[in-house]
């Protein structure tokens, strides 16, 4: 163990970005739940990334302008392709979904095959490099994030158009902070720890992401493990703690409620 790897100047870039992440992914995931499309982070993230590795083909600059176009473009095109496919195959729409994330990612390995560095970009894209990001870098993704959040919460009646346009865009942000991997599960995992939560779900859901990212970012440190898979580990462990806590609580409450209906019936 080492403490002197508890190095803020570090670690709070790190933790800023996932709040960031959070931030948006929160809500986003518990759309996803709702509509039953699970793995339309993992497809619309794969193909941001494969979007970037394309602009990265090309020689351009990594985090330049360029890049971030083509990989937005990319989003949108992969996202709006999935609209329509939920338009008119609704029935297969996860099997397609699946068939989508699978393409981008042969896609990527196929353009990172002569690539000498190949290994260490696709490494990237995947569990991302959420350890060297700073706060000038933020800085955009933050603009980003608030438009997508205005929207989400002034728009209530959101149509299926106006989510998957906001989806990409996202996602596309993410997944160059903390990678495909640590997208995915801000997306789903504290979505799944309050599927039941009827009080302040999104509340309980940030405070479950935010309790994970902090403590997966310390272990990491600690102990030298790579930082975005720890990070996921922490987020499964804090969703099965929120799970457990919202059951115990309910066990509390439905015999109470059901003795005081006891007790006016009498």
């Amino acid at each position: 163990m080492n403490l002197e790897a508890l190095d803020i100047s570090i670690l709070g870039p790190a933790f800023v970005a996932g709040l960031l992440v959070l931030s948006t992914h929160v809500p986003l995931g518990r759309q996803v739940l709702s509509r039953g499309i699970i793995f339309i982070d993992l497809a619309i993230a794969q193909i941001a990334g494969l979007g970037v590795i394309a602009a990265d083909s090309f020689g351009w600059e990594p985090n330049g302008w360029a890049v971030q176009v083509v990989a937005v473009f990319a989003a949108l095109l992969g996202a709006l392709l999935l609209q329509w496919t939920e338009r008119r195959f609704a029935d297969i729409q996860e099997a397609l979904i699946g068939v989508l994330f699978i393409v981008a990612a042969t896609g990527g390995i196929l353009l990172l095959s002569h690539n000498p560095h190949g290994g260490e970009h696709l490494k990237d894209l995947l569990v991302g490099q959420i350890l060297w990001v700073s706060y000038q870098q933020l800085i955009p993704v933050a603009i980003l994030y608030g438009a997508v959040l205005a929207v989400w919460f002034r728009v209530p009646q959101r149509s299926s158009l106006l989510f998957y346009v906001l989806f990409a865009l996202t996602v596309t942000a993410s997944v160059q902070l903390v990678g495909v991997y640590l997208v995915f599960s801000s997306l789903i995992i504290p979505a799944l720890a309050v599927r039941q939560v009827k009080r302040f779900p999104l509340l309980l859901a940030y405070a479950t992401g935010t309790g994970a990212y902090a403590a997966g970012l310390a272990v990491s440190a600690l102990f030298d493990l790579p930082t975005g898979a720890v990070i996921v580990w922490a987020l499964g462990g804090f969703a099965i703690a929120t799970g457990w806590l919202v059951q115990v609580r309910s066990n509390r409450i439905v015999p109470v409620v059901l003795g005081r209906d006891a007790d006016l019936q009498n």
